[in-house]
């Protein structure tokens, strides 16, 4: 059997002192999956991958990265797309190109120019230039140009135009390889339902349910989308 990508081992992690964000948190995630991590705002998802990215220190537990701790060496398995754009507004997409080459040894030019004019991109614009959600298109071909082993994409497609989902949500399942996997959070399941293999509903910092995204159609004769509004009903 192989190796997980991912191990969370009993997570804590707290902002302010007798407030966890995440709590005993434990999670697997196993190589050529596409798991969508699920929950309402405040129950943690960002905070995890910031925790997995090395951003942020969890107060115990552990995180092992295809089978090494958390460190500075697991970095190069790992390619994080924040929720928040990061880009040097001076910059233009051409440069940030440039960037990312220099920087990341996996990361493949070819496949991020592909995109880009796919998507009508000037790679010469300016990024003070984009738009929000063009600015968010840029930076997702970015990370998903890498040759990485774990992709982690925080809200990937909320700022972008319903037109380009498809192709942004074909582009995540053509450009990774069936040895990695793919985390993404998002508020939109609908949109990305159908490219779920595996799904995690998070609630108060702990998985509150989980499983294969297939069988718990099947098992509760439902989408994921209609679940998630059942289970966390105002």
């Amino acid at each position: 059997m192989s190796e997980p990508i991912l191990v969370c081992d009993k997570l804590c992690k707290s902002y302010k002192k007798g407030v966890p964000v995440l709590n005993n948190f434990d999670f697997t995630v196993e190589p050529g999956r596409i798991i969508g991590l699920l929950g309402p705002n405040g129950c943690g998802k960002s905070t995890l991958l910031k925790l997995i990215a090395g951003l942020l220190v969890p107060d115990c537990g552990e995180i092992t990265v295809c089978g090494i701790k958390r460190s500075e060496e697991t970095n190069k398995y790992i390619s994080y797309l924040p929720e928040r754009p990061y880009f040097s507004t001076r910059m233009s997409v051409d440069e940030m190109i440039s960037f990312f080459k220099e920087f990341y040894a996996d990361f493949d030019e070819l496949i991020a120019r592909k995109m880009l004019f796919d998507l009508g991109i000037n790679p010469k614009s300016q990024v003070k230039t984009l738009s929000k959600g063009t600015k968010e298109k840029v930076q997702l071909i970015l990370v998903m140009s890498r040759r990485a082993k774990l992709y982690m994409l925080d809200e990937p497609i909320g700022g972008v135009d319903p037109a380009a989902r498809d192709y942004i949500l074909s582009t995540i399942i053509g450009n990774y390889n069936e040895e990695a996997s793919v985390i993404i959070t998002t508020h939109l399941i609908a949109d990305i339902e159908p490219v779920l293999n595996d799904f995690a509903f998070m609630y108060q910092g702990k998985i509150h349910m989980s499983g294969d995204a297939d069988e718990t159609r099947n098992t509760y004769g439902k989408s994921l989308d209609q679940l998630f509004r059942e289970v966390f009903r105002c």
